[in-house]
Order: C-alpha cells, then structure tokens, then sequence
C-alpha cells in the first residue's frame, strides 16, 4: 500500500489548531486537523468570550469555535473528528513523521502540535455541576463577571496569586483557600497578596462543596484541616487555580518538554527540537494561555511550518 504522505497534520482544534489551520490551507499546504477528545478546545467549556478582538458583543466559546473551524473548512482543512493517540517523530530534516488516530497510520511532512492545556480541577461533584454557573478555572476570562462581588480563590502557588490580585481589582472580596500553612508562590507575588487589601487569605482551609440554586453558585463550603470545623463563605464566582496540565502525554520521550511537560519551543518561533515539528497555543504556553495568544501562535506555527517545507524543496 503506497504511503499518502500529508504537507501539514494539525493535532488538536482550538483557537490554535483552527488557526494554524486557516493559514496552511491559505498557503496551500492542504493540512488535516485532528479535533481530539474535545473539539474546540478549553474555550467549548466557557460560556461568555468576551475578550476576543471583533467580537464586540462578546460570543460564546462553542459559537467562535464553530465560526473557527467553517473559517478552516472554507479553504478545504479537512477536519477527523478522531483523536490521535500515538506519534512516531523522525529527526530527520526531511523526513516524513507517522501518527496514528486508533490503528489508522498517517504520515505528513509537518505536524503542528496545538493539543493544549488542561487546568487542574479539585475532583468535586460539584466544580461539573457550577461549571460556568460560577465555577471558573481562570481569572482573565470570567474575571469581568464578578465585578463588585466576592469570590473565593484556591490554591497557594503562583497562579493562585496571580489570579487572586487580578481579582482583587474588580471584586468586592477575595477569600484566598490555602491548604497549607503557607503559599508556594514566589515572594514578589506573596507580598502583592499580602498588599492588597481587600483579599483576606484562609492557611489550612480547603473547598469541600459549593451550594446554589439553579446552578448557580452561592456559598463555598469549606473545611479547617486542623480543627475539622466547616464553615461557609457567602460568594458567586469560586476559581480554582492549582495549576494546568498540558496535554503532552502521548509525545513524552520524543520532543523536549519543560519541568513541567509544556513543550519546548525555540524563542520567537514555534520549532520545537524535532525538524518539520511546531507546538502552539497552550501546549507551550504557561504564560498568557489566552485564546487570542494562542490564535496568534497558531498563525506562526503554520508559517513556520510553510516556510520549512519551502526550504526543503
């Protein structure tokens, strides 16, 4: 059987993948994109976008997603609803990569990673049940619509912190949960927290359940770890902020990832350490992990990508 080897393979379908995907089309490249699991990605999760550029009445992250990918299709991106579940990289400047979506074998020239992150919930029943009523796993997406209330924090590292000030500025009150007896965030973010007045931080507390009416969250119920007494914050919007994992388990061995497995990248460009290989949007991104970044790196996967094959020729 004769191989069919593809210009451009695009793993994953949010702002990234569909990105990637309209300017490889564009060029000519014919790319076909793997949605993965959960097509559209993170933003299918959120309700409200409403800081994406051109959208000045704000839209939902299912509506943008499907506005993304009949943008793709439009320039013939094919789109498998199909996960891929395993990858074979060669080295080789030229040389031709192998996926597999299930026991079907793909080969292409160029692959652009754009499998993102996901964030790191608690394990609650009730984080499912208020997502989106309440339940929010990031601070500058939903911040905006808590303005003048109060809401609850968890966690103690960096993103914690961060998430917390930035609250800080549009909420009533922040009530930071601290599992612990102190934060691990770095100290210039402690000192921001502890300078801010209006957020009051709670060591050894823990989010135990979240209640509300119609879905919509109203009280935090927590627990001091020590003394074992439960109690109840009166809040409308609760942020888990324990981190984000990104989804590199399947490339582990293969492409060189950061301490905490978010693909390496070359500063100011999209290669990673594999030739005809390029990671975008939050698979490589801990720092901004917006849809617009993300948007945005996927634009220079897909012309680090051209500009590869057009070096090969």
């Amino acid at each position: 059987m004769e191989q069919n080897i593809l210009d451009c393979i695009i793993v994953g379908s949010g702002p990234s993948g569909f990105t990637a995907a309209i300017y490889a089309a564009r060029a000519d490249l014919k790319p076909e994109l793997y949605t993965g699991l959960e097509p559209g990605g993170q933003l299918t999760t959120t309700t409200e976008v409403d800081n994406f550029p051109g959208y000045p009445a704000g839209i939902t992250g299912p509506e943008m997603m499907m506005d993304l990918q009949k943008q793709a299709e439009r320039f013939d991106t094919k789109v498998h609803y199909e996960m891929i579940t395993k990858a074979e990289f060669s080295t080789e400047v030229g040389g031709v990569h192998k996926l597999y979506a299930g026991n079907k074998e793909l080969f292409a020239k160029t692959v652009i990673i754009s499998t993102g992150a996901t964030a790191k919930y608690l394990g609650l029943d009730d984080e499912k049940k208020y997502n989106g009523g309440g339940v929010s796993a990031c601070a500058t997406c939903d911040g905006f619509f808590y303005r003048g209330k109060d809401v609850v924090v968890v966690g103690a590292g960096d993103t914690a912190a961060e998430e917390a000030t930035y609250l800080a500025k549009l909420v009533n009150k922040v009530t930071m949960l601290v599992r612990k007896d102190e934060f691990r965030a770095s100290k210039a973010m402690i000192h921001r927290v502890e300078n801010t007045p209006n957020i009051e931080v709670k060591f050894h507390h823990e989010l135990i359940g979240i209640e509300g009416e119609n879905n919509l969250v109203e009280r935090a119920v927590v627990i001091d770890n020590q003394t074992q007494e439960k109690s109840t914050v009166d809040v409308h919007g609760i942020f888990i902020a324990i981190g984000h994992k990104p989804n590199t388990d399947i490339f582990v061995g293969q492409i060189d990832l950061d301490e905490n497995g978010y693909i390496a990248t070359e500063k100011g460009s999209t290669r990673t350490n594999l030739p005809g290989v390029f990671a975008a949007g939050d698979v490589q991104d801990h720092i901004y992990r917006q849809a617009i970044t993300a948007a945005g790196s996927g634009c220079m996967a897909a012309m680090d990508a051209e500009k590869y094959l057009a070096e090969l020729h």
